[in-house]
């Protein structure tokens, strides 16, 4: 998936409805790609944490054009799982790759793989 839009026609097929039942959560969850215009931008909100907060946002369910109520819990899963492999990370699945800097810390040792303290 490249655009918010091809998600919401996923959201059709498997909810019906139209584009605009969907397209506001989609756009939330890419949103982030005004930060990194790559797959990093991901990290932001494609996880289990981001999935809760959309609902925060949205609403526990939303009514589609042909008045189905819908979980946005499942409209947030199935966007997530669309970009990420057909799983849904934890906010520790992706931070764990984040490599230590000194200002990460302001100014307090780091700890490094290796051991090493900086």
């Amino acid at each position: 998936m490249t655009a918010p839009v091809y998600h919401s026609l996923t959201s059709i097929k498997r909810w019906g409805g139209v584009a605009d039942d969907y397209q506001p959560i989609h756009d939330w969850l890419d949103a982030t790609k005004e930060t990194f215009a790559d797959f990093r931008h991901r990290a932001l909100r494609h996880h289990s944490q981001g999935i809760f907060e959309c609902e925060r946002i949205f609403g526990k369910s939303i009514t589609n054009a042909d008045g189905k109520m819908i979980p946005v819990r499942y409209i947030a899963e199935m966007h997530v799982q669309e970009d990420c492999g057909g799983r849904i990370p934890t906010v520790a699945d992706w931070f764990r790759n984040i490599k230590p800097e000194v200002w990460m810390s302001r100014g307090y040792a780091v700890v490094k793989e290796d051991g090493e303290t900086t």
